[in-house]
């Protein structure tokens, strides 16, 4: 086996944007993650919504006035 080839492996802390801090060992050091198990709507139970009016507004302005064209050939 090759030597020093491999990453330092080192203990870690990921820390979420919530406030949770989660310690484990890790190539990288000190890491910020969005989420977490800790507010994860999947593991909380809770549910939230993420803010999608703008792209509904924005698909029935593009396809709103969208008609569908008859297949008639000669029938």
């Amino acid at each position: 086996m090759k030597k020093d080839i491999h990453p330092k492996y080192a203990k870690t802390t990921y820390t979420c944007v919530c406030g949770n801090k989660i310690e484990v060992g890790s190539t990288k050091s000190d890491v910020k993650i969005e989420i977490c198990s800790a507010c994860h709507p999947f593991f909380t139970g809770e549910q939230r919504f993420v803010d999608t009016a703008g792209r509904v507004d924005k698909f029935l302005k593009k396809y709103g006035n969208y008609k569908k064209k008859d297949n008639k050939q000669g029938k």
